[in-house]
């Protein structure tokens, strides 16, 4: 099987039920991204389209497509233009229904990592607060912004950071390595669909 994108409307080709594009490569990171207003709002939500790009230096990016509900760019996207900083924070199985939460449609003016019952932890140098409970977080100044192929329906935006701070939680450091069974990240399959990290494999690189 086969079909072309520009040629199928909403990713849907003929026999699926719904929209293929969450569904094509899997799991992906989930993207916990906090920013902050300039009037000093805060903002947490998740992105599925997130990774890193870079590691010397360290470099993540995210893409705030789509609108907000009442209009005009995402808040994730409105707040990094005005603040020019986010903050990375790795969501976990056991985080999973506050990430869920921070998903909703809010007004601008509510503050999601509170009205997800989080609480918010200092960062050392950017203005966006992290999630305190996250066993890793990343502060990042947004270096570049770009535009990408939008339609009438959607307009597609990348937002890129360099990593200017990391936070990891000492219990989940052992013997000098980061244990991932420890905190169980959380992938973003499609669908309603997500995947859990609680097993985990080692294979040598041939080079």
């Amino acid at each position: 099987m086969h079909f072309v994108v520009d040629e199928t409307p909403g990713l849907r080709p003929p026999g699926f039920k719904h929209s293929l594009y969450g569904a094509l490569v899997t799991p992906r990171p989930i993207g916990w991204i906090s920013t902050v207003s300039a009037a000093g709002v805060v903002n947490l939500a998740p992105y599925s389209f997130f990774n890193l790009i870079a590691n010397d230096p360290l470099c993540c990016m995210y893409c705030a497509n789509g609108s907000h509900v009442a209009g005009g760019p995402k808040d994730s996207l409105a707040n990094v233009r005005e603040v020019g900083e986010f903050v990375f924070n790795l969501c976990t199985y056991d985080l999973r229904e506050q990430m869920n939460a921070t998903a909703a449609n809010s007004p601008r003016d509510v503050n999601e990592m509170a009205a997800a019952g989080l609480a918010a932890g200092e960062s050392v140098s950017v203005r966006p607060p992290r999630v305190a409970a996250s066993p890793i977080a990343l502060e990042c100044t947004v270096f570049d912004i770009v535009q990408l192929p939008s339609t009438d329906r959607t307009v597609n935006t990348m937002v890129m950071g360099k990593v200017e701070v990391v936070h990891i939680a000492d219990d989940v450091v052992v013997d000098g390595m980061v244990d991932f069974t420890r905190f169980k990240p959380l992938g973003r399959l499609g669908y309603h669909d997500y995947s859990v990290v609680d097993n985990v494999f080692s294979m040598v690189r041939p080079d």
